[in-house]
């Protein structure tokens, strides 16, 4: 938290980890590790920072901190609801099959290092015998007379942090481990041209004066130096290795993670979820971050409470919209954008990451650096930081699956499958020189940007008479799927957890024989991808007389599948391509009433013409806001 910027984005990040927490899906390929059956399983994670005796109620300047009060209230209620207090030394021993953990398995974590968990934390803890682990900043440990941090509210010095001897006697006690919180990664980096500032140990850091980015060497070297730095000074200090890495702002990937594990942290924890199954792989445990002050009736909604009970609203918003070739008008449009979604309340933003100016469905170039296709514009980075931390919302980047368009001719032909009028063009997913370049687009993708999760486009087809050897629909169908698991695959190396929505045209499942024409199958869908989103577009298809009845006709076809509407998200068509109209907007809100109504969860809207106010703005939010009073404040 090195200055202003930097705090903002802390916060920023925080809090939609709070709102939006991710929930774990089954529908991609299970990973290699073997979940162990333990007595219990399920292991919850706290996350406190601040415990303070003056916090106030609702609305302290420190949204993280939570006052001394409630802190013990908390210990009090998990012991009377069965909770086991359990140290990071009996998680991993469970990780390795020595014992079990017990029933409702609950580990405390304190993160920053600050002064409060010696003088106000650990004697509760001691007092009800729970063991903790203290992720600590180890630059601001001890820190030096002089030197301030830029903590949010105010400045911190010396007196608001650990020393090395408070962690000491915690730590001979028995009941606190100390982890790495990093030496000196608890702060921004520039992540690109327009001088965006994003956590450091994740992002590959923009040099304005060379006008390059960090290579990955370079970026590895940093993380390591970092880490060594700080597991050297907890050993000189308190005579053992960290165990665990605790990253700051809950910011990290598989590269972070694995340089992590050869300096001895074979753990470490995020902010996504509030519990999790203990198996081999201890890395990105999942942790409930406590904000608000939350009492005990606070708590125990957020340890009761469905987290998949809310429904989805996403917002798929076309990047060619904001971009322009005059940067002032550029930046206007992006404050047009930042507005709409702001007032709008959707929880989702489907942001393309791909520039299709002639229309045609396939990426002529890209809006992120990358080691193949023109880069029009190096501005989705941009965009996707400032939806997540001033518009709060998750942002999703929507990227084709075959339909890239390489510049080269001679490559174009001997990479794509045969043209036809009509089609998108598409790269051929068995020649395995295409997949490699889509693989590397994904992976630039994911090294350049923040996001969090993939919308894979509505590209991802295979006619009946394409890649005849594949025989069956049912062929094609796996064929496409492998492709983007194997997508989701390359980006998370650099973006871990990635939430996976996928296209599906409506009429696969309306008319089952078209699964041939297209490859693709809605029962596969709901296996492979944590949400479907089916292109619920009457005036697409022709049904422009009967909407309604052609809505209600595809809702009960796909409740046939997904009974519950947990995993498929209806996605409606604001605008008339035909006619070249708009949606009326009370023809919008019927439709939306109808699907609440026959139980459909997840919704979204496409397009969004944010600088022509289409959809409008009471229309959309109206039927498609995700805020219970979703109407405009006066």
């Amino acid at each position: 938290m090195a200055s202003i910027i930097d705090n903002l984005v802390l916060r920023a990040c925080l809090s939609l980890f709070v709102l939006f927490p991710f929930t774990a899906f089954a529908g991609d390929a299970a990973p290699a590790t073997r979940t162990l059956q333990v007595a219990g399983e399920r292991l919850l994670v706290l996350s406190y920072h601040d415990i303070r005796d003056d916090v106030a109620r609702k609305g302290d300047p420190d949204g993280y901190a939570v006052s001394t009060q409630n802190f013990a209230a908390h210990l009090d209620w998990l012991s009377g609801q069965g909770y086991h207090p359990v140290s990071l030394g009996d998680v991993l021993a469970a990780s390795r099959g020595e014992r079990a953990l017990p029933d409702k398995a609950v580990l405390l974590t304190f993160d920053d290092g600050l002064r409060s968990v010696y003088t106000h934390a650990f004697p509760l803890l001691r007092a009800y015998g729970y063991p903790a682990l203290v992720a600590v900043v180890t630059d601001w440990v001890d820190l030096p007379a002089g030197r301030q941090v830029d903590y949010g509210p105010r400045m911190f010095t010396h007196d608001d942090f650990l020393t090395w001897a408070q962690l000491r006697e915690m730590q001979a006690t028995g009941l606190v481990e100390v982890a790495s919180h990093s030496h000196h990664l608890h702060h921004g980096v520039q992540s690109n041209p327009q001088g965006n500032m994003t956590p450091a140990a994740i992002t590959r850091r923009y040099d304005a004066t060379a006008h390059r980015y960090e290579s990955e060497s370079e970026y590895c070297a940093r993380i390591r130096a970092d880490l060594q730095a700080s597991a050297d000074a907890l050993q000189r200090e308190l005579g053992v290795r960290p165990r665990a890495i605790v990253w700051p702002y809950a910011a990290y990937n598989s590269v972070s993670n694995g340089i992590a594990e050869t300096l001895g942290m074979s753990v470490s924890f995020d902010l996504e979820g509030r519990e999790q199954k203990v198996g081999r792989d201890l890395h990105g445990l999942a942790r409930l971050l406590l904000s608000d002050n939350p009492s005990i009736g606070d708590l125990a909604y957020e340890l009761r409470h469905d987290e998949d009970v809310a429904g989805v609203r996403a917002m798929q918003v076309d990047l060619d919209y904001v971009y322009d070739a005059d940067p002032a008008q550029l930046d206007r449009n992006l404050d047009a954008l930042l507005e709409r979604v702001k007032r709008i309340g959707p929880t989702h933003v489907f942001l393309q990451a791909f520039a299709d100016p002639d229309g045609n469905g396939s990426a002529d170039a890209l809006y992120f650096p990358n080691r193949h296709l023109p880069v029009r514009a190096d501005l989705f980075n941009r965009v996707a930081w400032q939806l997540r931390t001033r518009a709060g919302v998750k942002v999703l980047a929507w990227l084709p699956v075959l339909g890239f368009e390489p510049p080269d001719a001679t490559q174009r032909r001997a990479l794509a499958l045969p043209e036809r009028a009509g089609d998108i063009f598409r790269l051929d997913p068995s020649n395995p020189h295409a997949r490699a370049l889509i693989t590397d687009i994904y992976e630039d993708l994911a090294i350049a940007s923040y996001f969090e999760g993939l919308l894979f486009h509505d590209d991802a087809y295979l006619r009946d008479d394409e890649l005849p050897r594949l025989g069956s629909a049912e062929a094609r169908s796996h064929l496409l799927v492998d492709v983007t698991h194997e997508l989701k695959r390359s980006a998370e190396r650099w973006r871990p957890k990635l939430l996976t929505v996928r296209n599906l045209y409506a009429r696969t499942v309306l008319e089952p024989k078209s699964q041939q024409w297209f490859g693709q199958r809605l029962d596969t869908f709901l296996t492979a991808y944590d949400y479907t989103a089916l292109m619920a577009m009457p005036w697409m298809e022709g049904e422009h007389r009967r909407p309604a009845a052609w809505m209600r006709e595809l809702t009960d076809a796909v409740r046939a599948h997904d009974p519950t509407f947990n995993k498929t998200l209806f996605e409606l068509q604001t605008r008339d391509w035909r006619a070249g109209t708009p949606i009326p907007g009370d023809t919008l809100q019927a439709l939306v009433r109808q699907l609440q109504a026959d139980g459909v969860r997840h919704l979204g809207w496409y397009p969004d013409d944010f600088i022509r106010d289409q959809p409008r703005l009471p229309d959309v939010r109206g039927s498609l806001s995700a805020r219970s009073f979703p109407y405009e404040e006066r």
